[in-house]
Formats: C-alpha cells, sequence, structure tokens
C-alpha cells in the first residue's frame, strides 16, 4: 500500500501506529522538512491509504531534523507562479490534502517542535490531537510571500484560537510560540521538548488501545465544524492560487531568497 511513497517515512509501531516522518531534507539544505512537489503530492495522499490501511489504528506525523517543516520549497513556489498548469495541479493536492486529513478515519496526532511553517503545518494543526514542543515556533507564512492565506488556515484558525488572534496571527505572519499556542487554544498541549515524543507516543498508544468505532465516530462528528466551514475554505484556496498569478509573489519570493524584508507594491485591483 505504501511501497509508492518516496519523500514520507513510514514506520510501524505496536498497536497500530503508523508513524510518519517527514525528513530533515531538502533544496533549502537546512536541516528542515521542505515541502517539494513529490513531497507535496504525498502529503495530499496519504491520509486516504491509511483510511483504507486495516493494520493502522492511528497516525503520529512529525518532522525529523531541526524542526516540524520548512514550508514549501521555493523551486515549487517559482514553477506555480509561472505555469498555469502547475498552477491547478498543485492547488488540487492542497485542496485534497485539508479534505483527506479531516476525512481520515483514523484519528492523527501530530508532534511538532522547532519551526512549523507551511504545508507540513496543515496535517499539523488538523491533526486530533495536536502536541508542540514549548519551544516550537509556529508561522503562517502565507502574507509574507504574497498570496493569501490558503491551506489550512481560514477552515481551522478561528475555531480554533477565535478570530481575533486567527487575524492577528495571519494577516501579519506573526510566529507563535509553542507555549503560547497552548494558551489561545492553536493546538491540543505543549511539552517540554524532551517529552515530545514520549507524549505523543503515549496519546497514539492510547487512542490504538480505546474503543475504535467510539474515537472514529466522534472524529467523524467532531469534523463537522471543520465541514460546513468548507466554502470558507474553497474560497481562501482560490484566493491563495490567484495570488501565485499575480506580482507580489514575485517579491515575496526574491526576500525570502535574500533574506530581506518584502517590499510589496501598494494598491492595486483591491
Amino acid at each position: 500500500m505504501y511501497s509508492s511513497y518516496r519523500s514520507l517515512e513510514l514506520r510501524r509501531h505496536p498497536h497500530g501506529v503508523l508513524e510518519v516522518v517527514m525528513p530533515g531534507t531538502g533544496a533549502n539544505k537546512s536541516g528542515l522538512s521542505t515541502a517539494d512537489a513529490n513531497m507535496h503530492r504525498e502529503l495530499a495522499d496519504i491520509w486516504r491509504d491509511i483510511d483504507r490501511d486495516p493494520d493502522t489504528r492511528v497516525a503520529l506525523i512529525r518532522g525529523e531534523g531541526k524542526g516540524f517543516s520548512a514550508g514549501g520549497d521555493l523551486g515549487l513556489v517559482e514553477e506555480m507562479a509561472s505555469d498555469f498548469d502547475v498552477r491547478v495541479r498543485v492547488w488540487r493536492e492542497a485542496r485534497d490534502f485539508v479534505y483527506n486529513v479531516i476525512n481520515c478515519g483514523k484519528p492523527i496526532v501530530s508532534a511538532m517542535h522547532g519551526p512549523a511553517v507551511g504545508a507540513g503545518l496543515v496535517a499539523g494543526l488538523l491533526a486530533d490531537i495536536s502536541i508542540v514542543s514549548k519551544t516550537a515556533c509556529i508561522i503562517d507564512g502565507h502574507t509574507r510571500l504574497g498570496v493569501a492565506a490558503g491551506d489550512h488556515a481560514a477552515i481551522v484558525w478561528p475555531l480554533l484560537c477565535g478570530m481575533a488572534k486567527a487575524k492577528y496571527y495571519l494577516l501579519l505572519c506573526e510566529p507563535v510560540s509553542g507555549e503560547e499556542a497552548e494558551r489561545i487554544g492553536l493546538v491540543s498541549l505543549a511539552v517540554d521538548e524532551s517529552e515530545l515524543m514520549p507524549k505523543a507516543i503515549e496519546v497514539a498508544n492510547r487512542l490504538a488501545q480505546g474503543s475504535q468505532t467510539a474515537i472514529r465516530w466522534t472524529k467523524y462528528a467532531l469534523n463537522n465544524w471543520l465541514r460546513s466551514a468548507g466554502p470558507t475554505f474553497d474560497t481562501s484556496l482560490a484566493l491563495e492560487f490567484m495570488g501565485f498569478a499575480g506580482p507580489d509573489v514575485h517579491e515575496g519570493m526574491r526576500s525570502l531568497r535574500e533574506r530581506r524584508a518584502p517590499d510589496f507594491p501598494g494598491g492595486g485591483p483591491f
């Protein structure tokens, strides 16, 4: 079932826990997981396979190396900005990523440390139980790149931490520490980094050894809150990908490569 996966590493644990690892490699060579084209596709598809896997009761997703995830590979972003076919393909994957996590019948636990940015953050915050190290740094970097906050942001941030906090962090791309993320309700639990994986494994094992029908049906019912926000998510994702066809994303990419603040042109049709 998982033989075609090349970017994600999958490790089986007792009690039906499947560990999904985003390796700490990528074009940025920073020791952080970067979502290139292949990893982005696999992150969208893996949840359907987990849902169908009779040997998996719980999925645990984590990043390897210095952090949870570093966001999208700038090479892929550049392709999206210049190639309509690539933009449409990645839009479909981004849509499927969010809905596949929501609709996966198995409970998902995330364990986030260090930077948690971009595509990996979709699974990190949409996970049924999200656990972070207190020193983790969560950033939704979309507006810094020059595109609308699509991905998972509009569908789940207001529900988790309220509209006022969601707007503050999403519009300004302000970083949120793991400790603060727990305080505002953005994540389930914050622990010392040394306790992150032991706690995540403990939670995953408890879920795996509980009543599977009770847990899965509770998840299904609760996730109707997210399904009811589907039109809001679809709009945000469409606006994000419209931004990839606009001028601001090019300045966003240049500024990231040059490690400087972006200088976006003012005004525009809005």
